[in-house]
């Protein structure tokens, strides 16, 4: 699908303020969403939206189709009248500018119990027939998921692989059994996943009517311990015991000398050709009905993955192993149409990848903090970008622009002291600049692009530095906490970005249409 010249931010709705311990989906995501139309942006990029398990990280998830219920607003809640005002308290002493994910979930847990026995007790037929609604809809993917969490918190939150053999093995009795004697805690699951699909539509049409589109983030793996592996164990590489026989990483990178080893299952590519890629058709068809736009993180696996022996702890003894990936986008294009699709391109790229990208029309990524490592070749730099293309200032999984102008040896990358001088010299020079504001050099940089599509995370329009850092790759600890503070958003900002961007011309997204009125529906 072709995109029109148009610019936009990366933020997570965890990054927002609000008094919660965690960014929500209610009144700052929508003041958020007015000072992106107030500064001319028309695209709002986001991480993936599900629940996240084990180290907080939206890319290690209990399933690719559930909703994160850390999300719900319990401001709406009140609104709504699943909570009062006295449930609310009292609430914890959040820090501000980070999330305590421990206190966080603590908290939003135990109102999302309240909300849930409200809703049991409530003479509202018109919402329980909502929620009943919602649960057939959603039954495909619903039923498994709650299940699964319920099991899991029966289980103390252990993985699935250690449950009781007849549980991991889904011995129909067995969850029989389970699904009669513990019917109320699955009812309040799938009551959270309906919570939260209600508040992000809500959210949704009000981006819309303010002319913003949504950017959702598909992963292209899933995490071991997910209601979606123990599901469908036959299209992942496992044993007979159900453990993975080969996991997934990189090969050795920017980020670290050894690889990452990312721990996430394989897909048994010839398993799923065998029922035309219905699950991968099945999570397509789920994101556009939640996000306008979808990027594909890790696009290149999808010619080819790095597959590293299941005992290893580095990714180094990895290998490359084809993938059907042009089968496969035939064949999600056949069911599904034209998508609104953006891809991860980076890393090791190889010819075929480029091809696999290039013949399905879909737009890579340029990011900007890459583009001063080699010579004047690098695809990175603005005089090399080309229009069917996605430039970024830097991604979540970079340094902001100032720490990344500012690092050092050793901290963040595999660079040495003289590495990012000779990057800092090259930077400068390229800019015509001085350094002292090289978050705002980078920003015009990506809006003065060929690329029809700018993206830049909010942190370098705050010009923040590494402490504000969303990820760091390879590392464990630390991570997907930050926050922005309430007054960080002013007209003056709103007002320099919106004449940046109409300067570039990047003010013209007027007629971009939602998807759900360009792709082909199925019931």
């Amino acid at each position: 699908m072709k995109f029109p010249r148009c610019s936009g931010v990366l933020l997570h709705p965890t990054s927002l303020p609000g008094p919660y311990g965690i960014g929500d989906l209610g009144e700052d995501a929508y003041r958020f969403a007015d000072f992106l139309a107030d500064s001319g942006q028309h695209l709002w990029q986001l991480l993936p939206l599900a629940p996240t398990g084990f180290g907080d990280s939206p890319y290690q998830c209990f399933s690719a189709f559930a909703g994160n219920p850390l999300l719900i607003s319990p401001d709406k809640l009140v609104e709504q009248g699943l909570l009062t005002e006295a449930d609310l308290q009292p609430i914890p002493r959040f820090t501000t500018e980070k999330v305590n994910f421990g206190k966080a979930i603590e908290y939003k847990k135990k109102l999302l119990g309240i909300a849930f026995d409200n809703f049991k007790s409530t003479t509202d037929t018109s919402l329980r027939a909502d929620f009943l609604g919602f649960c057939n809809k959603h039954s495909s993917w619903l039923d498994n998921y709650a299940l699964f969490r319920v099991i899991k918190e029966e289980h103390n939150g252990a993985s699935w692989d250690v449950w009781p053999k007849e549980l991991s093995k889904r011995d129909k009795t067995a969850l029989s059994q389970i699904e009669e004697r513990l019917q109320d805690p699955i009812e309040a699951e799938k009551f959270y996943q309906y919570l939260f699909f209600k508040q992000w539509a809500a959210l949704r049409d009000y981006c819309h009517s303010k002319k913003i589109r949504t950017i959702g983030d598909t992963p292209i793996f899933v995490a071991y311990d997910s209601a979606d592996v123990w599901e469908h164990p036959e299209i992942f590489k496992l044993d007979s015991e159900g453990k993975p026989t080969v996991i997934a990483g990189v090969p050795p990178d920017y980020f670290s000398a050894t690889g990452q080893l990312w721990g996430n299952p394989l897909y048994d590519w010839d398993a799923m050709k065998k029922d035309n890629y219905k699950w991968w058709i099945d999570r397509f068809r789920a994101m556009l009905e939640l996000v306008d736009i979808v990027r594909i993180d890790h696009f290149r696996g999808f010619a080819a993955c790095w597959e590293i022996p299941g005992g290893d702890k580095t990714a180094q003894r990895g290998r490359w192993v084809e993938v059907p990936g042009r089968d496969f986008f035939k064949t999600l294009n056949d069911e599904l149409g034209d998508l609104p699709i953006i891809v991860e391109d980076l890393g090791v790229i190889t010819p075929d990848v480029e091809a696999l990208r290039d013949d399905f029309f879909f737009p890579g990524m340029r990011v900007l903090q890459m583009a001063f490592g080699t010579d004047a070749c690098n695809i990175d730099l603005p005089h090399n970008h080309v229009k069917n293309a996605v430039v970024y200032t830097g991604t979540h999984d970079n340094d902001t622009a100032n720490g990344w102008f500012n690092s050092k040896a050793g901290a963040g990358s595999t660079r040495d002291a003289s590495q990012i001088e000779i990057e800092r010299h090259r930077c400068m020079r390229y800019f015509k600049s001085n350094g002292k504001e090289i978050h705002w050099d980078f920003i015009e940089a990506a809006y003065a692009s060929v690329c029809d599509i700018a993206i830049v995370p909010l942190q370098d329009i705050l010009g923040l530095g590494s402490k504000s850092r969303m990820n760091l790759p390879a590392s464990t600890e630390g991570n997907w906490t930050w926050r922005f503070k309430s007054d960080a958003l002013t007209e003056e900002l709103a007002g320099k970005l919106k004449d940046m961007i109409v300067f570039y011309g990047r003010d013209n997204a007027l007629n971009m249409v939602p998807v759900s009125q360009t792709a082909k529906t199925h019931a």
